[in-house]
C-alpha cells in the first residue's frame, strides 16, 4: 500500500459524518445521562438521554455491544464528539418504511387518536397521519367519532417528509379487501349456489345484496312469484336474506340473484288444485282492450278474454269488470309450458236460447299477441 492509498483509507475510515446522515454504530458505554457510540469517526458519538426514546423516554434496554442506527444532529460539539439521536434515527427510518409501504400499496393498521373538522388523526407506524373524511370507509362516512380509539386498516396515499405530512385512506384499504374477497367469491360461486347476504341497496328495479365480497342484484322480477310494485314491499335495507345465484359474469363482476326461486313455484300445485273446469275466485289486476287479467293464486294470473266475458257482445272490458273487483270464473285452459291459464266468466251460465246448438268451445290461443300489447 502506498502512502497515498494509506491516507485515503484513513480518510474514509474516519470520515466525519454530515448533519442529517443516518449511520450505523456500536454502543460503547451506557451512562445515566448519555450513551457513547462508535460510528467509525475520529471521535465517538454521544446520545443524550432526551435523544434516546421515540417520545423522550429513557431507553434502558441499550447495552454495550448493541448495533444501532443513529441520526447525526451535529458533526462535532465543543468536546469534539459527534452529537447523535436515536429518536430521530428511528423516526426517519419509519418515514422511509412509510414511503416503501406507499410504493408497494400495503394495507396496514392505524390507531385512530382524535377527530378534527377535516377527518381523523391516526397513529401509523409510530407517525402522525391524517385520514380525510372523504377517505373514511363508506360505513362510517357519517359517524367519524365512532372510530376514535379503534384500530383500522388503511393504505398510505401520500408521504411528504419535508412537510411532515402523511395522508392515509381507509376507503382504499376497504376497496382492496373487497377486490380480494370478490376474486375469492367468484372462484367458489356457481350458478345454482345458495348463499346468505345482507341487502345493501334498493333501487326501483331491484335490490343489491352483499354476499361477502361482492354485491349481487335481485331484479324486481326475481323477488317473488307475486307481482311486485315496489321493492320495499318485499325487502328492507340491512335485511338478511338467503338467495340463489342464477347468473355469473366474472368479466363484468356481475352476479344475478333470485329470491323467488327458493320459494315454491305456484304453478307446481296449480294443475292439482285447479284443473280445467274448476270454479275459482280471482281479483282483477288490470284491464286491456282484449280482456282482463285476474290473480287467482299468489303469483299466478289468468286471462279472461273479452270474448269470455259474456254471451252478449262486449265492446269494452271496462264495461263489465273494474280493477280490484273480485269475481268467480271458470278455468277453461291451462298451458304449464307457457305458464298461461285461460278463464271464462260467461261459461258459468248456460248460453241463451238464441245460441243453443252454436259452437261455444274456447280457443286456447286467445292470449294477447305483441300487436295486441302495442
Amino acid at each position: 500500500m502506498t502512502m497515498e492509498d494509506y491516507l485515503h483509507f484513513e480518510e474514509e475510515a474516519f470520515k466525519t459524518p454530515n448533519h442529517g446522515d443516518i449511520v450505523d454504530g456500536i454502543v460503547v458505554r451506557v451512562d445515566a445521562d448519555e450513551v457513547l457510540v462508535d460510528i467509525g469517526a475520529k471521535a465517538e458519538g454521544v446520545i443524550s438521554s432526551k435523544e434516546l426514546g421515540v417520545r423522550g423516554d429513557i431507553d434502558s434496554e441499550l447495552e454495550p455491544g448493541d448495533q444501532i442506527k443513529v441520526y447525526v444532529l451535529q458533526p462535532e460539539n465543543e468536546e469534539g464528539n459527534v452529537v447523535l439521536s436515536l429518536r430521530r434515527a428511528r423516526a426517519e427510518t419509519t418515514w422511509l418504511v412509510a414511503a416503501d409501504k406507499q410504493t408497494d400499496g400495503s394495507v396496514i393498521d392505524a390507531e385512530v387518536r382524535e377527530q378534527n373538522k377535516g377527518g381523523l388523526i391516526v397513529n401509523i407506524l409510530g407517525l402522525r397521519g391524517f385520514l380525510p373524511s372523504s377517505q373514511v370507509a363508506r360505513a362510517y362516512a357519517g359517524n367519524l367519532e365512532s372510530l376514535v380509539g379503534k384500530r383500522i386498516p388503511v393504505k398510505i396515499l401520500e408521504v411528504n417528509r419535508k412537510r411532515n405530512r402523511l395522508i392515509v385512506s381507509q376507503k382504499a384499504a376497504e376497496d382492496e379487501d373487497r377486490a380480494r374477497k370478490r376474486e375469492e367469491l367468484f372462484s367458489r360461486l356457481a350458478t345454482g349456489t345458495v348463499v346468505k347476504g345482507t341487502v345493501s341497496g334498493i333501487t326501483s328495479y331491484g335490490a343489491f345484496v352483499d354476499i361477502g365480497g361482492a354485491d349481487g342484484l335481485i331484479h324486481i322480477s326475481e323477488l317473488s312469484w307475486d307481482r311486485v310494485s315496489k321493492v320495499t314491499d318485499v325487502l328492507q335495507l340491512g335485511e338478511e336474506v338467503t338467495v340463489k345465484v342464477i347468473k355469473l359474469d366474472p368479466e363484468q363482476t356481475r352476479i344475478s340473484l333470485s329470491l323467488r326461486q327458493l320459494q315454491q313455484d305456484p304453478w307446481e300445485r296449480l294443475v292439482q288444485s285447479m284443473p280445467v273446469g274448476s270454479i275459482v275466485e280471482g281479483q282483477v289486476t288490470k284491464t286491456k282492450k282484449y280482456g282482463a287479467f285476474l290473480q287467482i293464486l299468489p303469483g299466478i294470473e289468468g286471462l279472461l278474454h273479452i270474448s269470455e266475458l259474456s254471451w252478449d257482445h262486449v265492446e269494452r272490458t271496462e264495461d263489465v269488470l273494474k280493477v280490484g273487483e273480485n269475481v268467480q270464473v271458470k278455468v277453461i285452459g291451462i298451458d304449464t309450458a307457457r305458464r298461461r291459464i285461460s278463464l271464462s266468466l260467461k261459461q258459468l251460465s248456460a248460453p241463451p236460447a238464441s245460441l243453443a246448438g252454436a259452437r261455444t268451445e274456447h280457443r286456447h290461443d286467445e292470449y294477447p299477441t305483441e300487436e295486441d300489447e302495442e
